[in-house]
C-alpha cells in the first residue's frame, strides 16, 4: 500500500486553492501569511495585509468586538470561533465565520495561530430575512387599549373608532367566527326577538374580521 500521507508540496497546494480563506500569525499575534484565497478575495497584497494589515478591512462595527476575541484567546492560546464582516475586493463587506487554532513547531512550541474563513453572507442574510417575515406575521398588542363601554369598538392608532374584530385582526394573526352563547339565545328568546338564520354553533369557515364594516 502506498504513503497515505501528503507531502509539503501536496500541503501546499491544498491550502493555496483551499475555496475557504487561510491565514497565519506569529508568536506576536502578527499575520504573517495569507493564502491565494484570502488575497483574491480581500483584492491586495501580501504585504498590505501582513502584520495587523487585514484589519483594515474589518467593519468598523465588528473591528473592537473581533479584537478582544483574537487577543483574549491568543494570550490564553486557546481556539476561537467569531463571525464579523471583512470587505471584500469589490467594496462589499461579507459576513464569514472565522475560526483560529494554535499550532507548535516540531519541538512542541507555541508558534502562533493558524485560520480559516468561510463566506456565510448568504446565510446571514437568509437568517435576517426570516425573523424579519416573523416579526411581521407575530404582531403583538401592547400597552393600553381604548374601548368603548357601550358599543365595544376600540380606537386604532389613527384616532378612529373601529369595529373590536377589525381592530384585533389587523394587529394580530386572529381569526374569527360568529356566532351566539346559549345564553345570549335565551335571552333574545325571552325578549321575543327574531333569531331566524342565527346559531349557537360556530360557522365551520373562519371569517376574519378585516372583512367586517
Amino acid at each position: 500500500m502506498s504513503n497515505a500521507n501528503l507531502g509539503l508540496t501536496e500541503y501546499a497546494a491544498l491550502v493555496e486553492q483551499s475555496p475557504i480563506l487561510i491565514w497565519r500569525a506569529n508568536t506576536e499575534a502578527l499575520c504573517d501569511y495569507f493564502n491565494e484565497r484570502w488575497l483574491a478575495f480581500r483584492g491586495r497584497t501580501m504585504a498590505e495585509e501582513y502584520g495587523n494589515g487585514w484589519a483594515e478591512g474589518v467593519h468598523p462595527d465588528d473591528f473592537d468586538r473581533c479584537l478582544d476575541i483574537y487577543l483574549t484567546n491568543f494570550r490564553n492560546r486557546s481556539t476561537f470561533d467569531m463571525e464579523y464582516r471583512l470587505k471584500r475586493h469589490d467594496g462589499a463587506y461579507r459576513w464569514i465565520v472565522d475560526r483560529g487554532v494554535p499550532h507548535h513547531d516540531a519541538d512542541g512550541h507555541f508558534a502562533g495561530f493558524i485560520g480559516s474563513c468561510i463566506d456565510i453572507t448568504e446565510r446571514v442574510d437568509a437568517q435576517t430575512a426570516l425573523r424579519a417575515k416573523l416579526e411581521e406575521e407575530i404582531k403583538v398588542l401592547k400597552g393600553i387599549i381604548s374601548i368603548c363601554s357601550y358599543c365595544h369598538k376600540i380606537r386604532n392608532d389613527d384616532e378612529v373608532w373601529e369595529q373590536m374584530e377589525k381592530y384585533l385582526s389587523n394587529h394580530s394573526e386572529v381569526l374569527f367566527s360568529h356566532g351566539i352563547c346559549p345564553q345570549c339565545a335565551e335571552k333574545l328568546e325571552e325578549e321575543g326577538a327574531p333569531s331566524a338564520g342565527v346559531t349557537t354553533e360556530a360557522p365551520s369557515a373562519a371569517k376574519t374580521a378585516r372583512d367586517a364594516t
